[in-house]
This record gives structure tokens, sequence and C-alpha cells, in this order.
């Protein structure tokens, strides 16, 4: 099972942009929070998200197809190695989430984008963002428009949950921290 030390030793050794590390870190503590939500192992979850983007800097036109054969070669488990490759499932990816792990990072990669982008508008940042704030933010679909809100929507639907539920676990899981994301507001 991937331990949460070698995500980081494994990613950081491929990523270096400030942007793919900060996005590796909302993934990793939003599935932190949703292996909480349904009794599983949190720092498991925490590395499989931090490590999900393994190839996007070095091949983004490329995407999960540097990953799968690296992976295993660096004896990453067979289960971690498809969790990863189910994120990209119908964009880059034939692999169809199934498990609530997949399914989660599935729904969270995107919608960290639009957590992220609502709490860098706030004085107090992520402290303070409540559901039905982002929830109004999510509706907009000219706010963080690059974020397939389609996507998160079908990956909720998947965990048989609605958006806000998936948003509100997210942002509970990131506020502790909130430093670490740069997400401590416009009047910090």
């Amino acid at each position: 099972m991937l331990t949460l030390e070698r995500a980081k030793q494994l990613n950081d050794a491929q990523v270096t942009e400030h942007h793919l590390i900060i996005h590796a870190k909302n993934v990793m503590y939003a599935m932190g929070a949703m292996a909480e939500h349904f009794g599983e192992d949190r720092e498991h979850w925490m590395a499989v998200g931090y490590l999900h983007d393994y190839d996007y800097e070095k091949y983004p036109d490329e995407h999960l197809m540097h990953t799968e054969k690296e992976l295993l070669a660096e004896g990453v488990d067979e289960a971690d190695v498809r969790a990863i490759m189910s994120h990209g499932w119908g964009i880059c990816s034939s692999v169809e989430p199934v498990t609530n792990l997949e399914k989660s990072l599935f729904a969270v990669d995107e919608l960290t984008g639009i957590i992220q982008a609502c709490a860098r508008m706030r004085p107090k940042g992520i402290s303070d963002l409540e559901i039905k704030s982002f929830m109004k933010k999510f509706k907009d679909k000219k706010f963080a428009a690059k974020c397939d809100r389609a996507l998160i929507e079908k990956g909720c639907a998947l965990l048989g949950m609605d958006v806000s539920a998936v948003a509100e676990i997210c942002i509970e899981g990131m506020k502790p921290y909130a430093a670490d994301i740069e997400l401590l507001g416009t009047g910090a």
C-alpha cells in the first residue's frame, strides 16, 4: 500500500511547478477528508491524492500515458496505480472508477480547483468558507470556468452524493492546512 512518504518522494522527483504542487496538496487534503468520511485509511488516500498527477508536468498532452508503467516499476501497488489512472476516466484514461477511493479522486480533482478559486478571493481564505458561498460560485459557470463542473457532478453521482456534500467534506478537510495550500486569504 502506498505511503504518504513514498508518494511525496515519487511526486516531488517529477513535479516542480508551484501551482501543480499546490494542486497535489489540495487533492491530498481533500482525499484525506473523503477517507475519513468513508471510514478508510486517511494517509493512504492522501498518498494517492498527492501522486495523482505524477506525469502531468512532463507530459501535459499525454497525461496518464506515462504513469502506469512508471509507477509499477517504482513498486507502487497495482490497486493504487489503478486508482490514479481512474481519475482521468473518459478524458485520458479508460479506467472506470469503481471503488470509493477511485470515485472520490475522480470527483475531488476538479472540485478542489473551484474550492481553491473561491478561497483565494476571500479575506479569510478557506477558514470561513461555507458551503452556501461555495455553491453560489459553483453554479456560476464563468467562475473558475476551466474547472469541469459536469465532471465533478459525474464523480459525485458515482459516489451517490450531492456536490454540496462532497464539497463540504473537502472544504472542511482542507481548512486545517490553509497555510500549506496558500489559502489564508487576501487579508493574510
